[in-house]
């Protein structure tokens, strides 16, 4: 094989990706099937969306027969975060040519977090180590949705709190964002804004209306936060 040796460094470095994904995606599957919905939408999602905590959310709006707008609002917001890491990565795939558009596409907060965290080995074709690695990462993904879908359509499962993965794994993000940026003030503005839309927001509004006030905040103490 032509670039053998990209593959396997891609598949190496991809292991931690590999548990995790697996375990979260056997979840989403699950919980998935536990709305009655059919299996084959966990490898559709998995392929066309392929964002972990997007398809959790999903899952709500479809429940809640949320609209087109409030979807896509909240979609964007869920996953703006992926504009800076595609900005912080503008040099690295400068000359990946045709590949560029997947290798977007494929950046998820762990592919990103290997490309930012382990130094690039000179001797590899780099465009084809990073479609190597974005790939992988997706087919860990879809195997793990695939999987838990189509064990929950014929073994039925007490699905009560599993949705909480999605918490859990968003506890885990802050936790390791709190740690890179020792800065408390981001996170109180968070959590407080949140506070306020769940005691005084509809449940259906209270994640935009969260995200919104909390932009605000983030801007109005930007000058402390800075610093």
């Amino acid at each position: 094989m032509k670039y053998e040796k990209e593959l396997k460094k891609a598949f190496s470095i991809s292991i931690p990706v590999l548990m995790g994904y697996i375990v979260l995606g056997f979840a989403f599957g699950l919980l998935l099937t536990s709305f009655n919905y059919a299996w084959y939408l966990a490898p559709i999602m998995s392929i066309f969306i392929y964002a972990g905590a997007l398809q959790f959310v999903a899952i709500n709006f479809f429940n809640a027969k949320a609209g087109l707008v409030d979807i896509a609002i909240a979609s964007w917001f869920v996953n703006i975060r992926q504009s800076f890491y595609g900005l912080s990565l503008l040099k690295r795939f400068k000359n990946s040519g045709k590949l560029k558009p997947f290798l977007i596409f494929g950046l998820t907060d762990e592919t990103y977090a290997l490309l930012t965290t382990i130094k690039d080995d000179e001797s590899l074709s780099k465009k084809h180590y990073y479609l190597f690695l974005g790939l992988l990462n997706q087919l860990y993904w879809i195997i793990g949705c695939t999987s838990g879908a189509l064990v929950g359509s014929y073994v039925e499962f007490d699905t009560a709190g599993l949705e909480f993965s999605l918490t859990a794994l968003f506890v885990v993000l802050c936790i390791e964002q709190y740690k890179s940026l020792k800065n408390i003030y981001p996170f109180l503005i968070g959590a407080l804004s949140s506070i306020f839309a769940l005691i005084f927001i509809p449940s259906d509004k209270m994640l935009i209306v969260s995200i919104i006030i909390a932009l605000i905040m983030m801007f109005f103490f930007r000058k402390r936060i800075e610093k």
